[in-house]
């Protein structure tokens, strides 16, 4: 077995929230990368991937577990472990070249010795005859190499990339990938493992050597899927859909914890509570998916990879969408395939206002928190609550950020269930006029 080099043992790590609590964000997290492979990981948003990665790279500090690079362990950030990250992270008012520079500078190497080293890369990386470019000249592509580059001028032995194809357009990113692989493999670089956050089911599957499923609430690894096909690798091949199959599967699978776990959520788990997160589905694609398994050629079941095929939609946006579907009832999963529920086609088949009605019903049944702000606004003899008074509640148990979105998420599940009204430029939540008709 090949030396390790970046080893997690049962690494926790909390953050605050509102009431001064401590959240668990990762907890019980055992891992190891070791020379020569490329690991990616995978798991749904808030999960606590990117807080893994920044933990590996000595950029915070786990609060529990330990962290060892080359068996020592780590404390602060290690010469030998650099970050590629999704917003680019470069500095506007600096060239290409100076940009690519900076780590080397901060070093204190020498001029002539950081422009030749930094020439070198960027060379390598793609981006020769642009060392004067300010990054506002460059499109989305060529800032996320400029990224890289400043990462592989400091000759790391690890690379971390955290869901660094993601703000690319489709094309660019698998190109991106492909010339990332080729160094890799042709020794160009002096990379000894790469380690890839991503939501792209199909990108873990072409690069890694492994691939991990991160569970949620908190992340943890719950299952790993070893890949033994040779490089390069046909994303067409059966051999590659059938471990993209596979993977699907793997992150949809119950983990019979509470919040759904690193799967999805299903009848056989424990329901939502008022102050978990909730799916960012957006109600269109649901409606969408659940057309889509009752016509033809599905008839009520579907392979996963053929359902993110037929709507086009990320990995990330597809997960989230099928979690919010299984919540509800309309579907339910089983061996990687979606299969709709006798609601869910009864759903189809309705019009409109039945739609809205069923909807709705399923909200109140399966959803804490709406449930939560339509028994305010009954007990309210105005029917108007701020929204500020759910963020709060929500802030004791989430972070500000997600806290948000699950407002917002709950507003707009709501107001189509027809359970509410919103005014968008007050904050206010109101009852809906039927409500208010059928009480007067």
């Amino acid at each position: 077995m090949s030396t390790p080099i970046v080893e997690l043992k049962a690494v926790g790590k909390h953050f605050r929230s509102a009431d001064g609590s401590a959240r668990s964000v990762l907890e019980g997290v055992d891992f190891t990368l070791r020379e020569g492979e490329i690991v990616a990981l995978l798991g749904q948003s808030g999960s606590g991937k990117s807080t893994m990665l920044r933990i590996m790279a000595g950029l915070i500090q786990a609060d529990e577990g330990q962290v060892l690079y080359r068996g020592m362990p780590l404390y602060g950030t290690a010469r030998g472990i650099r970050m590629v990250f999704q917003s680019f992270a470069l500095f506007p008012w600096l060239t290409v070249q100076k940009n690519v520079e900076l780590g080397l500078e901060a070093q204190g190497m020498p001029p002539e010795e950081r422009e030749r080293r930094a020439e070198k890369v960027i060379d390598l990386i793609g981006l020769s005859g642009f060392e004067g470019a300010l990054p506002r000249e460059l499109s989305g592509g060529m800032r996320q190499r400029v990224g890289i580059a400043r990462a592989l001028v400091m000759e790391p032995e690890v690379l971390l990339m955290d869901e660094a194809f993601s703000a690319l357009d489709v094309l660019t990113g698998e190109r991106l990938r492909e010339e990332i692989l080729e160094l890799w493999q042709s020794g160009q670089i002096p990379t000894k493992a790469i380690l890839v956050v991503s939501h792209n089911i199909e990108e873990a599957v072409m690069m890694a050597d492994r691939v991990l499923i991160f569970a949620s609430d908190p992340g943890r690894v719950r299952a790993e899927l070893p890949i033994s096909l040779h490089q390069p690798r046909k994303a067409e091949s059966a051999e590659v859909r059938q471990l993209i199959d596979k993977v699907y599967e793997l992150m949809t699978a119950s983990s019979g914890r509470r919040g759904g776990g690193g799967g999805l959520i299903s009848e056989r788990e424990v329901k939502l509570q008022l102050g978990d997160r909730l799916p960012q589905a957006d109600i269109a694609h649901m409606e969408g998916i659940l057309e889509l398994l009752a016509d033809e050629p599905f008839h009520g079941r579907a392979d996963l990879p053929k359902i993110a095929e037929e709507t086009e939609l990320t990995d990330a946006e597809l997960l989230e969408v099928l979690n919010a579907l299984l919540l509800l009832g309309f579907a339910y999963l089983t061996n990687g395939d979606i299969l709709l529920t006798e609601l869910g086609g009864r759903y189809v088949k309705a019009d409109n206002a039945e739609r809205q009605d069923i909807f709705g019903k399923q909200l109140l049944e399966h959803v804490p928190l709406i449930a939560y702000i339509c028994h305010g606004l009954e007990q309210d003899k105005s029917g108007d609550l701020p929204e500020d008074l759910f963020l709060k509640l929500l802030r004791f148990t989430l972070s500000e950020e997600e806290a948000e979105r699950a407002l917002r998420v709950a507003i707009e599940w709501g107001r189509y269930g027809d359970l509410f009204e919103y005014n968008f430029n007050t904050g206010v939540i109101q009852r809906s006029e039927e409500d208010e008709e059928e009480e007067g």
